[in-house]
């Protein structure tokens, strides 16, 4: 592990005496979403039995489906699916967009590009058999505009009779545009609904889970999905993920995951229902760790020059903290540094590679105990301009602040040789 300068500590220093109020406001936050959850867990009176899994099919499964109960409870909706067999956030939003969607149907993007993963999803790029346009499944989107706001006038010109779910992602993504909060996707929501009460609204709610106060389905949306490896697993839960939303529309993509007429009567939990109860349990006190190391990472980066997005006083809506580094070198070393902060993996040098899914090569950094987990410390971006970094995760701020510390200490060890 690289020794840090007595520069860099100090200018921590400074920084970390600059975000004490949004550090507490964070935390206030925290309290307020882990009163939410254990109402949901008081609610469903959880107990010991619960906690047990099944095998086979999985059928009376009580563990299995008062979990589901607790987590509609937590992200205000009529119904969820969690599931383990759910592998990541493009699996479960693959499960929510083909559940409902019918040949003839239109998928209407209106947040610009969607997520590399989903483009083969949609059928936008690759050969994989079985997209949306294979399923006769059109799909158009609109762009945001400048500064990442929605275009409202622009939307309502392409909503058609043809119409029949639009898509909003919530998170960033690899845009250099601001994620949108739970105000602006209410007021999104009320003006897609306002052109045509009929059209269903899916929100890509990755990253973004415990945030806030509220989720989207509780400002209007029918329907969201996303990943238990990022916020609500909670560090605990080794796999999984979750659609949750209007309870019609929930059996819909329950149907999609195993067949139609079975849904989600079955699905064996095996020995996780702890630890995904126990995750979830958790996921406020995390998400805030995580949010207080972003916060200090952007404070600390914009210090040192860098354009950062979000600022560290910006209100936040999801983990991700962007940071532009201009070239791939320095992209790498960021990488490169922040590795070494991983309790596992600590040794590696990451590198570019061609990610299956991903338009460009991707590096990534982040040595965790659950592989891929983003909701333990992770930092990755596309080999593209403007070379940006995406942080994320941490479950405790100590460790991100480590983290941060050797990506910077790595970056500009890089500055000073050229």
């Amino acid at each position: 592990m690289n020794q840090l300068s007595q520069e860099l500590w100090d200018l921590t220093e400074k920084v970390e005496q600059k975000i004490r109020p949004v550090v507490a406001k964070i935390q206030q936050q925290a309290f307020n979403n882990h009163r939410k959850v254990l109402a949901a867990f008081a609610r469903e009176k959880v107990s010991d039995y619960h906690l047990k899994g099944s095998t086979g099919y999985g059928y009376g499964d009580q563990g299995r489906e008062t979990l589901e109960r607790v987590m509609a409870h937590v992200l205000g909706a009529e119904a969820a699916l969690v599931r383990s067999q759910i592998v990541s956030g493009t699996h479960a939003i693959a499960l929510a967009l083909f559940g409902v969607l019918r040949p003839g149907d239109e998928l209407l993007c209106v947040t610009g590009n969607p997520y590399d993963t989903l483009e083969e999803v949609i059928g936008l790029k690759g050969k994989a058999a079985g997209s949306l346009m294979d399923w006769q499944v059109t799909y158009r989107q609109v762009e945001l505009l400048p500064g990442g706001i929605p275009d409202l006038e622009a939307i309502s010109e392409a909503i058609s009779e043809k119409t029949r779910m639009v898509a909003i992602q919530r998170s960033r993504g690899y845009s250099w545009r601001p994620s949108l909060d739970i105000g602006r996707l209410k007021e999104l929501i009320a003006f897609i609904k306002g052109v045509n009460k009929d059209i269903l609204v899916f929100v890509d709610n990755c990253y973004g889970e415990l945030v806030e106060a509220q989720e989207p389905t509780e400002v209007g949306a029918d329907l969201i999905a996303g990943s238990l490896i990022k916020n609500l697993g909670g560090g605990l839960a080794p796999t999984g993920g979750y659609v949750a939303g209007r309870k019609d529309l929930v059996k819909l993509a329950a149907n999609r995951w195993t067949a139609p007429g079975i849904g989600g009567a079955v699905g064996a939990s095996l020995d996780l229902n702890r630890q995904l109860f126990q995750g979830l349990f958790l996921a406020p006190h995390v998400v805030g760790e995580a949010l207080q190391g972003a916060v200090l990472t952007s404070a600390l980066f914009s210090e040192l020059g860098f354009e950062v997005s979000p600022q560290y006083d910006e209100l936040r809506t999801d983990l991700i903290q962007a940071i532009k580094l201009g070239s791939g070198e320095l992209l790498q070393a960021f990488c490169r540094g922040l590795q070494q902060a991983s309790p596992v993996d600590s040794h590696v040098l990451p590198e570019p590679w061609a990610m299956p899914g991903y338009r460009d090569q991707v590096i990534m950094a982040g040595g965790t105990f659950v592989q891929g987990s983003t909701i333990e410390l992770s930092a990755d971006g596309p080999m593209r301009e403007p070379y940006a970094v995406y942080l994320q995760g941490g479950l405790y701020r100590e460790h991100v602040k480590l983290g941060a510390l050797l990506a910077a200490e790595n970056v500009l060890s890089l500055i000073k040789t050229k």
